[in-house]
């Protein structure tokens, strides 16, 4: 098989950098951040208030906030007044006054900062104050791959671990919504699988081919669903094409649904780390976006993750 051409990529409008653009074109965005004394969350912040983003509330301890933002921000924070420093003496309590905050629309996104995603996740789905709908919450990872001409999306590499065929379906719901706020008018769904073909053995394979035929009966909308196909075929045209698959989706690809967390989580970390690929990240299906980045996660994709978020907000 001949080697496929390197493509150049044309479009600034599919650069990360551009969802920054498009998230200072939005209005009264506030971002509340639960348990914000980490540095590379306050860089991220520093940067995003620089750059217009949004208004900022941070949740934790009072003292260890101001610390960081007085060695690394001294001059920037005094001269900011879209920045609000709130005391929490733990994190469930961090978490919870963040969350009210998005509740009662004191804020527009919720940001993880430096607390164990799963006293966030409590506080988000507590059934008094929390961020409900209904719908089942996902991560959505968008990707911007050297050589590559378009945003890769990525679902679920940090929330469902073994989705089962509704739940699925919803993932797909999240993440073309994700895709539609950021210029994708019509996303194209790959269900991966290990192979293109419907093997009774393996779930994923008959769970991509019913979503196929879901999307096709109206079960899933605003979108185009394909599969199942293995990830050479959904990102490669001259893979599919000696395959001979013929499909709307095969070789152009915006979303990836995976199978499992697993799948996801390595797929996630080797485009970072070996294809050197940049990405935002946020968790869909709440009654806001919600920014889950890893410690690992470097300042930079803590704002682009930032930048996703606002550009998700539905108003």
């Amino acid at each position: 098989m001949e080697l496929e051409l390197k493509i150049e990529r044309v479009d600034d409008n599919l650069l990360l950098e551009s969802l920054i653009d498009k998230a200072t074109q939005l209005d009264n965005i506030t971002v509340a951040v639960a348990i914000a004394e980490d540095e590379e969350v306050i860089e991220a912040v520093m940067e995003a208030l620089k750059r217009n983003l949004a208004n900022f509330i941070l949740f934790g301890d009072n003292e260890k906030i101001n610390t960081i933002l007085n060695v690394r921000h001294k001059d920037q924070q005094k001269s900011n007044k879209s920045l609000t420093v709130v005391h929490a003496d733990s994190n469930t309590m961090a978490a919870e006054l963040a969350v009210r905050a998005v509740s009662t629309k004191e804020a527009t996104v919720l940001m993880k900062g430096n607390i164990p995603t799963s006293v966030l996740l409590k506080a988000v789905l507590n059934k008094e104050y929390g961020l409900r709908t209904g719908n089942i919450l996902s991560h959505v990872a968008v990707f911007e791959i050297p050589g590559y001409d378009r945003f890769t999306i990525v679902t679920d590499a940090g929330m469902n671990i073994a989705p089962d065929l509704e739940e699925k379906a919803q993932m797909i719901r999240n993440a073309a919504a994700i895709a539609r706020a950021i210029g994708i008018e019509y996303p194209k769904v790959a269900p991966i699988a290990a192979v293109e073909v419907v093997n009774p053995a393996m779930q994923a394979t008959i769970d991509g081919a019913a979503l196929t035929v879901m999307n096709k009966r109206g079960q899933i909308t605003g979108c185009i669903v394909d599969g199942p196909l293995a990830l050479d075929n959904a990102v490669s045209a001259l893979a599919a094409e000696h395959k001979g698959i013929q499909s709307e989706v095969a070789g152009r690809a915006d979303i990836l649904l995976v199978p499992a967390i697993e799948v996801g989580n390595v797929l996630y970390k080797s485009l970072i780390y070996f294809a050197k690929a940049k990405v935002g990240a946020v968790i869909a299906g709440a009654k806001a976006p919600i920014v889950l980045t890893s410690r690992a996660d470097s300042a930079e994709s803590k704002l682009y993750s930032l930048a996703l978020a606002i550009c998700s907000v539905t108003k």
